[in-house]
């Protein structure tokens, strides 16, 4: 009898994370059976930008990565103080293979382009183009202005597309669910 391991999704939280961007993914994620491991910094609790605190199940130095085949990572209301978060960085270009889905959100595709994981891939940010430029990280030809932009294994998106980002992560995991729960009727 042959066991089938299901693959499990990584929720990276870090400080002011944006709890609302990963809503409609989470929900998906449920509806199609893929379990979910999350992930933090460090061992401390984790408070999002809109107060939730969250006690992550591992850390990026502790997790297993043949346990996943997917991240997502979400936006936070201020990047300054994990700009130079060389952990996460180390974390991401260690685990990301051209096999991982990773679905990225408003101001943490920075994390990818810093990585190096955006090299030659279309993608969206949900940065001022002031920022964008400021910061250095991001190839300038492959910005595209879309709410969620989708390039081979990387899903990229502006803050305020986070259903059609969600939807997009179900799709891009083949997986089951009622799309017509995030639409307005």
């Amino acid at each position: 009898m042959e066991i089938t391991i299901v693959k499990k999704t990584a929720i990276i939280l870090y400080p002011q994370f944006s709890e609302y961007e990963l809503s409609v993914a989470l929900s998906i994620l449920m509806q199609g059976n893929k379990p979910i491991v999350t992930v933090g910094l460090d061992k401390q609790p984790i408070r999002g930008e809109s107060g939730l605190t969250c006690v992550a199940d591992t850390t990026i130095s502790e997790i297993n990565i043949e346990e996943i085949d997917s991240i997502v990572l979400p936006g936070c209301l201020d990047i300054e103080p994990l700009l130079d978060e060389e952990g996460l960085i180390e974390f991401l270009k260690q685990v990301v293979s051209t096999e991982t889905i990773v679905a990225s959100i408003s101001s943490s595709p920075y994390f990818l382009a810093n990585a190096g994981l955006l090299t030659g891939k279309k993608d969206t940010v949900g940065l001022p183009m002031e920022a964008i430029e400021k910061l250095g990280v991001f190839e300038k030809e492959n910005y595209c202005p879309d709410l969620v932009v989708q390039d081979g294994n990387m899903i990229t998106a502006r803050g305020c597309g986070f259903i059609k980002f969600g939807i997009c992560l179900g799709k891009a995991l083949n997986l089951e669910f009622d799309e017509s729960w995030y639409q307005e009727k």
